[in-house]
């Protein structure tokens, strides 16, 4: 059985992942940063607990250099480690602390703990973000295809300026320091990264309440609870996935051969919050105070995609074997379960 070691398995993604690779069979430790978080994972896994196809290890900070040395050693030992646990948040108080050191240092130091102490693990798989893709000083960019040639310009100096910008170059810049330890340090390990964009869809893991909602939900929530009731919110970033396309991405990286040493821009394509205040007006006109068709916002730039930049993501296609879904059904999917936690 192909034992893995899952990072973060609290969150909104991770949870996901997990909840596939239990169902296809694999052997999972996932780390948490407390035992609580542990204890809330394992009552929705009693089964997967007992028998012995799930553990946890408690990985307090992971900005902390060194911080995955014990959790990388397992037995039997690890043949896969999927590392999904960074920051993903805006509410900061110092950029640097809360988000450029988790991200720079619980990356590059989980493949350090990796090559230094599992000699094991021939795959592994981080999760990155199309904020390492994207190039916010092009604008709406028209005619300009994002894929995973495209790197983020981003500097040190530019990510101080905002908690926003501090997210963005946490993730630029430890992807490039991932791939710079690949190409100096030549571990026996293959590596993959999955870049989605805005992430989408139904909440699995535990939160005790919608205030505790996951960023990239957020826009939909506020859609569903009447926020975007007057205006419809910015758009922000037009392209988007669904949360369990980007799941199986993960696995599939460290199952196909070719996927190694290589980036994968996981988009399910363009949308706007217009379209998404809709898809939740036709399939919940029960909710109150919703967006309708004559309210102003969300839509794109010039209200025509044609005035937007485009996407190009054949490799996830080709490689991975991606059949995306629709938004339609995702946004459905998602809020119904917001209403499951109470909208």
């Amino acid at each position: 059985m192909t034992r893995v070691l899952l990072t973060g398995g609290s969150g909104f993604i991770a949870s996901h992942v997990l909840d596939l690779l239990l169902k296809r069979g694999y052997s999972v430790v996932t780390t948490v940063r407390s035992q609580d978080k542990a204890d809330k994972i394992k009552a929705s896994y009693q089964s997967n607990y007992d028998n012995g196809q799930l553990d946890f290890a408690i990985v307090q900070d992971i900005a902390q250099l060194g911080a995955f040395d014990q959790a990388v050693v397992s037995e039997p030992p690890f043949d896969v480690v999927v590392h999904t646990a960074s920051p993903c948040h805006f509410n900061i108080t110092d950029v640097k602390k809360d988000l450029l050191d988790p991200a720079m240092n619980g990356t590059v130091g989980i493949l350090k703990s990796v090559k230094a102490h599992a000699p094991s693990v021939k795959h592994v798989v981080y999760t990155s973000s199309f904020s390492a893709i994207m190039n916010p000083g092009k604008g709406d960019w028209p005619g300009h295809a994002f894929s995973e040639a495209d790197w983020n310009p981003i500097t040190e100096e530019e990510a101080y300026k905002s908690p926003l910008n501090g997210y963005r170059g946490s993730k630029t810049f430890a992807e490039r320091a991932a791939w710079e330890f690949m190409e100096k340090e030549k571990p026996n390990f293959t590596f993959a990264t999955i870049n989605p964009p805005v992430v989408v869809g139904p909440v699995i893991h535990s939160i005790d309440s919608l205030d505790k909602l996951n960023t990239s939900n957020q826009g939909v929530l506020k859609a569903a609870s009447g926020k975007w009731k007057d205006v419809i919110q910015p758009t922000g970033v037009y392209l988007w996935v669904d949360v369990r396309d980007v799941a199986e991405a993960h696995i599939q990286a460290f199952e196909k051969p070719e996927a190694a040493n290589k980036r994968f821009f996981t988009t399910a394509g363009v949308y706007s919050n217009k379209e998404i205040a809709a898809i939740i007006k036709k399939h919940f006109p029960e909710l109150k105070d919703l967006a309708t068709e004559s309210t102003p916002g969300g839509d794109y730039p010039e209200s025509s995609r044609d005035a937007l930049y485009t996407y190009n993501n054949k490799r996830t296609v080709d490689i991975l074997g991606l059949q995306y879904m629709e938004l339609e059904r995702s946004i459905v999917d998602t809020v119904k379960s917001f209403q499951g936690l109470g909208l």
